[in-house]
């Protein structure tokens, strides 16, 4: 019986498996090394045999009686022949987890750096300037009482000056109730009349409209069907509550609706 030879056939056929993380393929491959090195005579702590059964999937196996392993050096001149793979194993244990530290941090950065330049091409394509942009007419969707999202656009567009209850997000059912009834009749105000759409600056801090940190990513508008603001015509129908902002920020959003 040959239980080192046993072992490096079972590290190769784990080595082929695609599942394995980094750290376990190179800790097996080192193994599978020093054993080749060796001629199946190298030194394998208790923690090691753990490690190696853990990965081939048969944790809590007891390492063999006959295991390939070397009782420590009892003489002076067996032992000083050792000190030097010790400090070479050392050695790689701390150049393993320099690099992993490396790898760590380069990977870090990337997403950082990707998330960056996400940010600034969605702010370059999404953002309003100050200067109100109208359309007549143009086409675009109603996703609820006061959001609508602009065909070709990547984010949706908040309509200023009202609030309306939420349907998909409410904090009681007559809010959702609410919510729907609002969706369906700015879907029936925009499909009975003339619209005009005018894109205006969000209240946001400068620099960030058009990302995350700027009302959800969407831009901000108004939009008046026949002349007359819809939020108004929301409004006096019950269907929404006046919010207005500031300059660069809003006050908390009204939700009366599932009040007692």
């Amino acid at each position: 019986m040959d239980p080192a030879g046993n072992l490096r056939n079972d590290i190769e056929a784990a080595l082929r498996r695609p599942n394995l993380t980094a750290w376990q393929r190179t800790f097996l491959a080192d193994i599978h090394a020093r054993l080749e090195r060796s001629g199946g005579q190298a030194r394998l702590s208790d923690k090691q045999w753990r490690k190696i059964f853990e990965i081939l999937g048969r944790p809590g196996t007891a390492a063999p009686s006959r295991s390939p392993v070397v009782p420590f050096p009892r003489f002076r001149r067996q032992h000083r022949k050792t000190l030097a793979p010790s400090f070479s194993r050392v050695g790689r244990r701390l150049k393993w987890r320099f690099r992993n530290l490396v790898i760590g941090f380069l990977f870090i950065a990337a997403v950082a750096i990707a998330q960056q330049v996400f940010e600034f091409g969605q702010g370059q394509f999404q953002s309003a300037p100050a200067t109100a942009r109208t359309s007549l007419n143009q086409e675009f969707t109603v996703t609820d009482g006061d959001t609508v999202h602009v065909v070709g656009e990547a984010a949706g567009t908040r309509l200023v000056g009202f609030n309306t209850p939420e349907k998909f997000s409410p904090q009681c059912e007559y809010e959702r109730q609410q919510g729907e009834r609002a969706s369906a009749r700015l879907r029936e105000l925009v499909a009975g009349g003339s619209t005009q759409l005018t894109k205006v600056a969000c209240a946001c801090a400068a620099g960030t409209e058009g990302t995350s940190k700027c009302n959800h990513g969407r831009s901000c508008g108004t939009l008046l069907v026949d002349g007359k603001d819809v939020g108004s015509i929301l409004i006096s129908e019950g269907l929404a509550v006046p919010f207005v902002c500031g300059t660069m920020k809003c006050p908390p959003t009204p939700r009366p609706w599932c009040r007692g």
